[in-house]
């Protein structure tokens, strides 16, 4: 499995069966540079343009936009209700979180979450052993909740995203919060690479959480 991060939450998770980017955003919105790229699945954690840009990407066979549990080219995909606020949905509204399960390993993409995780939730989530986390604060958690959500769920990998990232649209984000914040918060193993290759067997049990940090971004 290789994972790219293409900025802001999404990412592109490509295994032998199929590939499937997370969160397509505008990049006119945005700020950052993003050529788009080809998929057959896209999975969209809300209905803002820095989320559910799909149009920009080639090749989808499907489109998975809320709750529900899903089965294609291989991949299992369950979606959860959650909220982009911490106010059940009131200020931001509604929010999906995906877990995949791709060659072995169990993926999670929180989008744009605004509140603390239940127990309840987590435990219905199950092992994770790559979470993909906003970090930046003002519309979703920030980095002192990422840390506490990160803690409960213990995963193997921690990937942060939707935060302070340079050429950013300050007008839009330029309220969140720089990944460093994030990286000082949780003090743990940080590896910086380009892309993220990983495989089921690459897993030392009881090995400690690492933070991967994705160049350029």
């Amino acid at each position: 499995m290789e994972i790219t991060y293409l900025g802001h939450s999404s990412f592109r998770i490509k295994t032998k069966s199929a590939a499937v980017i997370t969160d397509p955003f505008d990049p006119k919105m945005v700020g950052l540079k993003n050529s788009g790229g080809e998929a057959e699945i896209i999975t969209v954690s809300h209905q803002h343009s820095d989320h559910n840009s799909v149009e920009k990407i080639s090749g989808v066979k499907k489109v998975i936009e809320g709750p529900g549990e899903y089965e294609i080219k291989g991949v299992s995909i369950i979606g959860y209700q959650s909220f982009h606020d911490d106010k059940k949905g009131e200020e931001r509204g509604k929010n999906t979180i995906y877990v995949f399960e791709m060659e072995g390993l169990r993926i999670a993409h929180l989008g744009d979450l605004g509140h603390a995780l239940g127990d309840d939730l987590v435990s219905e989530m199950g092992s994770i052993d790559i979470l993909m986390i906003p970090v930046g604060g003002f519309y979703t958690i920030g980095p002192k909740e990422a840390v506490e959500i990160a803690s409960k769920i213990d995963p193997y990998f921690v990937l942060p995203m939707h935060y302070k990232a340079l050429e950013i649209n300050e007008k839009e984000f330029g309220s969140l919060e720089p990944k460093e914040t994030f990286l000082k918060e949780i003090g743990t193993t940080v590896e910086i690479m380009p892309k993220f290759s990983i495989k089921k067997e690459d897993i030392v049990e009881g090995q400690g959480t690492k933070v991967i940090v994705f160049e350029k971004k």
